[in-house]
């Protein structure tokens, strides 16, 4: 039987499809993302979940013209295969490949880019206001899941949506699921569609009348669907009503032709209209539907079985800040954890499943973490804010505002710091050195492998103040995780090797590379000194001066920008004490947004692996002479390095 996917070019092309066709397309497209996300990882269970509303969305609508707008967006796979992009499917998050997100840059078919969650009504209200201002008539859809619905910024969306009246479509695609089970008052209430007790009671007393009756037993099937059709459309429509939208639904999200009707009529209303579809994440695919939190975001992956691919390794970074906050907790009650929706992809489910009333998962809402976090300190708790580097920056004012400006002891643990691999230039974490290091009260830290991010933990919760602990994706280095748990000294970086030529003042996951170019240098007659930061707020400014004094050069290794990072804490600091004598060569990542790729091969092509800090050095020691070592040279040659 010939493919129907490979009749597909454009979203017209589905036009002269009949039903049963369409169903079949369905199925053959389930069939195409377990086959290439089991190959390239990505989010697998999304998308099976969107499959027949995506196409209804483009039977109905008549996209590039109208636009639809994909909130985070990890969920428009299917929309890229039936807009054009289905030869370069296969790429799908490879380096030069399709993006796992939408991207206005990829197709015309992609209006707004996205992936960080609840931005999709806020910019297809931009997109409708636009249009109107313009005597446009193109319609706009924002597709956005009830996880998204827990972020404030949808709420301040659908607002102002409300008052401005203008034409706009809001899809709800209700899975009852974020990444994490949704939870807050916003799921509650939608479940409240399936399992709202008074509508129970209302069922059990309407059954009990109609017995009665001669008709009985139909007269009972009759409240049964009266009973649904209330529930379904009374309960939860009222809140968007009353906020100036003409709610629609709920509906089936896996019934094709009711689909495609409802949103015919959908985009025929005047002013803001919410439709509210059901769908199953993971729909189609036995082990998605199982467990649709694993299958979320995956790695590559047996599509027969479902087991992941990779083979056994050391712990995860994440793994490893789950199991000491375990540690932790249990050593000290005051320990509480908070999460954005990512309980799994933290780490934190291990310290949910063993201190479930201390452990939080306040959705997609990271403003909301920090500040909440703020208060649980000001009241004497001990909290802990795990959130990947690149959705911290939602809470950059929270952060100063709530815990800095109050030194509130938080301490924040900022995962996937640094390149992100395939997810790409929106889950990168390669800016959060330069945003926090000028704030006040913070210590921050960055450990050179997943043992020194025990200690690190330690101290953090040892200190009264504000803390952030930044750490690299995916798994360790195979560190002895067994040490027990010690406060490090606060500013005090770590002399790793003794060197007279080059200094090298390394930050967390660049510490290693480091430490194997030097010794790759001294192959080459070139004695090169390594220094483990530690800390990029505050420096330890005595070891800085006096490896620049000694040795007249320095190189400086991060993982995050340039501009504004740890170099320029070094530069700063020199600058600060009179330290002109002295070449400064900083290796970081450069002032562009950085695409998806393997992160080995996207840390290369910085220059931040070993051959590139290895070449940083021979050219740095065969440009400039170096200057006279100072006193300060002998008490860090003498120095034994930590053998932790």
């Amino acid at each position: 039987m010939n493919s129907l996917l490979d009749r597909i070019s454009s979203p017209s092309d589905l036009r002269v499809l009949k039903p049963p066709e369409l169903q079949r397309l369905a199925a053959e497209i389930r069939e195409t993302l377990v086959r290439v996300v089991s190959r390239t990882g990505g989010h697998l269970a999304p998308n099976l979940g969107v499959v027949e509303l995506t196409i209804a969305l483009h039977l109905v609508l008549d996209s590039p013209q109208d636009k639809i707008v994909w909130d985070v967006s990890h969920q428009s796979y299917v929309h890229k295969l039936l807009t054009g992009r289905r030869e370069r499917f296969d790429t799908l998050r490879q380096p030069g490949g399709l993006s796992g997100f939408a991207r206005r840059d990829e197709s015309d078919h992609d209006p707004y880019g996205a992936g960080h969650g609840s931005t999709a009504i806020s910019a297809a209200a931009g997109l409708a206001k636009a249009r109107d201002l313009r005597g446009g008539t193109e319609r706009i859809v924002a597709v956005v899941g009830d996880g998204a619905l827990t972020g404030g910024l949808a709420w301040e969306g659908i607002n102002q949506v409300g008052d401005l009246g203008t034409d706009l479509l809001i899809v709800l695609n209700d899975n009852e699921m974020s990444i994490s089970h949704n939870v807050g008052a916003l799921a509650a209430y939608l479940s409240r569609i399936r399992v709202d007790p008074s509508y129970r009671s209302l069922k059990r007393e309407v059954a009990a009348l109609m017995n009665r009756l001669p008709l009985g037993p139909a007269m009972v099937e009759f409240a049964d669907k009266l009973e649904e059709g209330v529930r379904h459309l009374v309960v939860p429509g009222a809140l968007f009503e009353h906020l100036g939208f003409t709610y629609l639904g709920p509906l089936d999200g896996h019934d094709l032709e009711a689909l495609r009707a409802m949103l015919e009529q959908a985009v025929t209303v005047s002013g803001p209209v919410l439709l509210h579809v059901q769908t199953q994440k993971g729909k189609g695919y036995a082990p998605a539907e199982r467990n649709p939190r694993h299958f979320h975001g995956t790695g590559p992956f047996d599509p027969e079985t479902g087991e992941p691919a990779a083979s056994s390794g050391p712990p995860t970074y994440s793994q490893v800040l789950g199991s000491t906050m375990v540690e932790l907790a249990e050593r000290d009650e005051r320990i509480v954890a908070i999460t954005a929706a990512m309980t799994d992809g933290t780490g934190l489910d291990v310290l949910a499943e063993r201190f479930p009333t201390r452990c939080f998962d306040v959705g997609m809402c990271e403003e909301h973490a920090v500040t909440f976090a703020a208060g649980l300190a000001a009241a004497g708790a001990r909290p802990l804010v795990a959130v990947y580097s690149t959705f911290l920056q939602r809470s950059y004012d929270q952060v100063v505002h709530d815990v800095c400006l109050q030194g509130l002891p938080v301490v924040l643990a900022l995962d996937r710091a640094g390149l992100a691999g395939d997810d790409g230039p929106t889950h990168h974490g390669a800016f959060d050195v330069s945003y926090l290091r000028h704030v006040p009260n913070l210590v921050g830290m960055a450990p050179r492998d997943e043992a020194e991010l025990r200690q690190m933990l330690a101290t953090a919760f040892d200190l009264d103040c504000p803390v952030a602990v930044r750490y690299p994706r995916g798994a360790g280095i195979g560190a002895d995780l067994d040490q027990d748990l010690n406060r490090l000294e606060v500013g005090r970086a770590e002399v790793l090797r003794p060197g007279a030529d080059v200094a090298i003042l390394a930050l967390g996951s660049r510490v290693w590379p480091a430490v194997r170019a030097a010794e790759a240098a001294a192959a080459q007659g070139v004695d090169v000194a390594v220094v483990n930061a530690r800390f990029f707020r505050p420096l330890d400014a005595e070891t800085v001066l006096d490896l620049a004094r000694a040795t007249g050069r320095l190189i400086t290794v991060e993982e995050n920008v340039l501009a504004g990072g740890f170099g320029s804490a070094v530069l700063e600091l020199l600058a600060d004490h009179g330290v002109t004598d002295v070449r400064v060569r900083r290796l970081g990542l450069p002032d562009r947004f950085i695409e998806q790729g393997h992160a080995d091969d996207l840390l290369a092509e910085a220059g931040l692996d070993q051959e590139g800090i290895l070449r940083a050095v021979l050219e740095l020691h065969a440009d400039t002479p170096a200057a006279t070592p100072g006193a300060g040279l002998r008490p860090l040659l003498d120095k034994e390095p930590d053998k932790r």
